[in-house]
Order: C-alpha cells, then sequence, then structure tokens
C-alpha cells in the first residue's frame, strides 16, 4: 500500500514536458521573431533548438535537482554557489525582469481587448500614447485587487488559458498548411532554400535577445525533476519531448506565417496585431469571417488577464520572502491585515509606472509596444545568465553538490558547455540595447537607446542600494527623515524626466543633459550617505 501511494506523487515524463512546454514557447513568441528576422528565422529556431535549448534545459535538471530541498528556484540556485548576498541580488534581478514583463502582459491585454470586442484593431489606432499607459495603469490596479481575492482560480484559468493557447497555436498551423491542399498560395515569394537562410549581420545580433526570451522559462519546472521515479533515465526524455514540440510549433509554425504574409514586406505594427492579422487571414481563407480571430482575441484576453493577476501577486511575494530580512528594508516587508505585502505592491505600480512613463513620448502607440517588448528581449536574457552561472559553479566543484541527474558526465566538457551557454545570452543581451523597428541613428532610435539604459539602470541599480536602506534602518532604527525621501524622490523624478528627454532632444543639447544628470546622479549619491535622520 505504501508504494501504491508513493507512485500517485511521481510526475511522469511526459506530463513534465507539457509542463515545460507551456511556460517556453507561444503564438507571439513567433509573431515577434517573424517580424525581426523574416523566413530567416527558421534557420535560427533549428540552431537555437540544437545549440541553445537542449543544453539550457538538461543544465537546468540539473540544477533543480541540486538544490530539491530549496524549492528549485534560480535565487537559491546563486545563493547554494555563491553566498546570501548574490542570492538577494539574483532574486531581485529576476523580479526586475518580471516588471517590463507584467507592462507588456497589460498592454496586451488593452489591444486583445479592442480586437475581441470591436473585430479590428480600431481601438488602439484611436488611442494616443498617454491614453494606452493610463488603460494600462488602470489593468493593473484592477487586477492588484482582484488577485487577492481569486487568486486560486487565477492561477487554474491562466493554466487553462496556456493549454488553450497553445491549441489555437496548434490549430493555426495545421489549418494554414492544409490550406495549400485547397488551393491556397503562399505569400512570400520565392519560397526556396535562400528565403530561409538569415543575413547575419549587426541587426541579426540585436534580435537574438528576443529569441532566447521566447525559449526561456525552463527553469519553472525545475522543482519537479526530483518528483519524477527515475530523473536520470526519464528527465531526458521530457526534454527530448519538448525539443520536438518545440521545433514542430517554431519551424512549421514560422513556415505558416509565411503562407499568409509576405515576408519581405510585413506590416509595421505586425508584432502588436500579428496574431490577429493571422487568424484573420486564416478566416478568410476558410471562409469564416473572423470566427478564428474572435476565438483567439477571446482566449488570449482571458489568459494573459489571469496570468497578469497572478505575476502581479507571486512576483511581489517572491521577491519579499526570498531575501528575508537581512536586505529587504522594513517598509517593504511590511504586510496588511490580509497578510498581503501592500508597499511591495506599490513598489510594483510605481516601477511599472515609470516603464510606461519612460515610452510615453515616443511618436506611436506601436513604438510603445515594439519598444516594450524589445525591453523584454535585454533583461530576460541578462537574468538567464545566472542559470549558467550557477550551473558552471556547481559543476567546479561537484563533490560539493551531488545530484540525482546529471548533464554531461565529464565536468570540464559540462563546464565549457555552461560557458557557451552564458557567452551567447551574455552577446545577446547586449547587443539587444540597441533598439529594433527604427531607423538606424534617427532621433526615434537614440531615443530608444537612452531609455533602455535608463530602464536598465533603475530597474537593476535600486536592487543593490535596498541593502543600503536595510543597513541604515538597522543602525538608525529610521533609514530616512520624511524630507529625505521627499528630496531624493524629487531627484529620481528630475533625472528621469532628463533622461527621457535627453533620448528626444538634439544632439547639441545631450552633452548638456548628460552633465545634468551626471550631477544629479552624484546629488542622489549625497542624500544617500546624509547621517541620521532627524
Amino acid at each position: 500500500m505504501d508504494n501504491l501511494e508513493n507512485r500517485k506523487h511521481y510526475i511522469s515524463w511526459p506530463v513534465l514536458a507539457l509542463m515545460a512546454f507551456v511556460t517556453v514557447i507561444g503564438f507571439d513568441d513567433l509573431i515577434y521573431n517573424f517580424k525581426n528576422q523574416g523566413m530567416g528565422v527558421i534557420t535560427s529556431w533549428i540552431l537555437m533548438l540544437f545549440l541553445y535549448v537542449i543544453p539550457y534545459s538538461l543544465m537546468v535538471g540539473q540544477l533543480g535537482s541540486v538544490f530539491n530541498k530549496e524549492g528549485g528556484g534560480l535565487s537559491s540556485w546563486i545563493r547554494g554557489t555563491n553566498g546570501e548576498f548574490l542570492g538577494y541580488f539574483t532574486a531581485w534581478t529576476y523580479w526586475a525582469a518580471s516588471i517590463p514583463y507584467v507592462v507588456d502582459t497589460a498592454n496586451s491585454v488593452v489591444v486583445g481587448l479592442g480586437w475581441a470586442i470591436n473585430g479590428s484593431g480600431k481601438f488602439q489606432d484611436d488611442m494616443s500614447n498617454s491614453q494606452f499607459a493610463l488603460w494600462t495603469l488602470l489593468i493593473f490596479v484592477v487586477f492588484i485587487m482582484v488577485q487577492s481575492r481569486f487568486k486560486r482560480s487565477l492561477e487554474l484559468l491562466s493554466s487553462i488559458g496556456g493549454i488553450a493557447m497553445f491549441g489555437m497555436t496548434v490549430l493555426f498551423v495545421v489549418m494554414a498548411i492544409s490550406s495549400l491542399g485547397m488551393g491556397g498560395h503562399i505569400a512570400t515569394q520565392p519560397m526556396n532554400l535562400g528565403a530561409i537562410i538569415p543575413k547575419f549581420d549587426l541587426k541579426y545580433l540585436t534580435t537574438v535577445g528576443l529569441l532566447i526570451y521566447a525559449v526561456n522559462g525552463c527553469e519553472l519546472i525545475a522543482p519537479f525533476v526530483t518528483k519524477m521515479k527515475k530523473p536520470r533515465r526519464e528527465f531526458p526524455k521530457s526534454m527530448l519531448m519538448l525539443v520536438v514540440m518545440t521545433a514542430f510549433l517554431t519551424i512549421f509554425g514560422s513556415f505558416s506565417l509565411g503562407i499568409f504574409f509576405d515576408a519581405h514586406h510585413l506590416p509595421h505594427d505586425l508584432k502588436m496585431n500579428g496574431s490577429y492579422y493571422a487568424f484573420q487571414a486564416l478566416g478568410q481563407q476558410y471562409h469564416v469571417g473572423n470566427l478564428f480571430m474572435y476565438l483567439f482575441a477571446w482566449t488570449e484576453v482571458i489568459y494573459l488577464a489571469a496570468l497578469l493577476a497572478v505575476l502581479l501577486d507571486a512576483m511581489t511575494r517572491m521577491l519579499i520572502s526570498d531575501t528575508g530580512q537581512k536586505y529587504m528594508p522594513r517598509f517593504l516587508r511590511k504586510k496588511n491585515r490580509a497578510g498581503l505585502p501592500i508597499n511591495g505592491y506599490l513598489l510594483t505600480c510605481f516601477l511599472s509606472g515609470f516603464i510606461l512613463f519612460l515610452g510615453i513620448f515616443l511618436p506611436e502607440m506601436n513604438d510603445v509596444f515594439n519598444w516594450l517588448l524589445n525591453l523584454n528581449g535585454i533583461i530576460s536574457p541578462g537574468v538567464t545568465c545566472w542559470i549558467f552561472y550557477a550551473f558552471m559553479r556547481v559543476r567546479k566543484n561537484p563533490e560539493r553538490y551531488p545530484s540525482e541527474y546529471v548533464f554531461i558526465k565529464n565536468n570540464k566538457l559540462a563546464w565549457t558547455v555552461g560557458f557557451w551557454a552564458l557567452m551567447v545570452t551574455a552577446v545577446a543581451t547586449i547587443f539587444g540595447i540597441a533598439p529594433q523597428d527604427v531607423a538606424e541613428f534617427s532621433s526615434v532610435w537614440w531615443h530608444e537607446l537612452i531609455i533602455n539604459v535608463v530602464a536598465i539602470v533603475v530597474l537593476i541599480g535600486l536592487g543593490a542600494l535596498l541593502p543600503l536602506i536595510t543597513k541604515r534602518e538597522e543602525k538608525y532604527g529610521l533609514a530616512f527623515s520624511r524630507l529625505q525621501w521627499i528630496l531624493m524622490l524629487l531627484v529620481v523624478v528630475i533625472t528621469v524626466v532628463l533622461g527621457v528627454y535627453l533620448g528626444s532632444a538634439k544632439l547639441a543639447d545631450r552633452n548638456l543633459l548628460v552633465i545634468g544628470d551626471a550631477v544629479i546622479g552624484i546629488a542622489l549619491v549625497c542624500l544617500l550617505g546624509w547621517r541620521r535622520p532627524k
């Protein structure tokens, strides 16, 4: 009887593969990268699968097995290999990377609602950037309130919605290819071997980060590795199944997009509206009007809305609880009567508003959407670097980190593979800072480059400041007085405003603005060093 009870808790390798599949790839990921690389993205997907996704997922499996008692989270991997502070900083960067993601998700909810209600992109076409930001912030406030009451229902809804989204994606691929047998034609011409070979230039390098962003997330299934009956033998099977499913979706999905879109002349708003255009075209091909588009739009809205609510809660709780008392200021750990870290939610809303503000002065709403998406292609791969760094540390000292599942028995070879993945991800992160979807070295290009840097510095830099604030709390009982908080907030606001204006300023004005920003930055440092609050 005991053996039968234990078997009930094992996860089979096909189930684990499906769990990983839901976290790794989606229809929107196909659209985004098709816009960046056209049909050449097919070759990129093949290279990514064999040179990146396979080793990445297998490394995650070993890390999850090594640190199974700590839940298998990314911060626990770094904490276990590099100490408490770096573990905290990893938790912070993982959380900071979630900020652009949830903002992008909220934007997608707004876009999806427009299509689901109007059946077209008219809703967002008639909207100004400030209205777009206002709607997004409104969605944040609503879902922060909703998640505290319906959290469990929303978690279930996001899981069901995620599976439904993949079902819609598979449906699109199958029906798009089947349409060719019904007299359909391929829009991308010529469709030959040369069409699927990308041009490996500087522009290509700036788009690799978004490819990595599309396929990462496998670390979320790491805690389940030790719940398999025979991880050493079954986990590689799960990852092989994951790669096969991902290969089918990415390769045939990109080919299917080439059936309906001319890869040489793509709509400028493909990243924002491409998913709806695709299902609209599918419906026209099968003479059912907008049926498929409406099905996809409502599936997208329901899934993203539930996901947003869960993310807003989970990421804040993870940060506050995982970092503990040593590095997280007391005012951020404060909870209300319902046990919710209310100031943590306020920080999430504040930084989300900050990200929205950075993009509000871009020319069009489509530019805002694309910039936010591309910002994810910078920050998310940057955080993924921690995974490979932790793996390298484990394989450098294998006797200290025993594991039931081991990826590559030879430690030197395994370390080299980890180093390869780290370098690829780091290079993609650095090149991803260069703006996409706009003319190179235009005023908008410079604007996006500067706000990319400002966003990264603020999101990551704040994580380095919080331990200093915590030390002041321990020393003085109160980190800063009300006057000090007001002055620092004022300095930060002025710095951000100047940074945003810097992006749109004429070249002659930029040197002066850079000097002004530097002076204000020094003032902020001086304020942080201000002695005992009165």
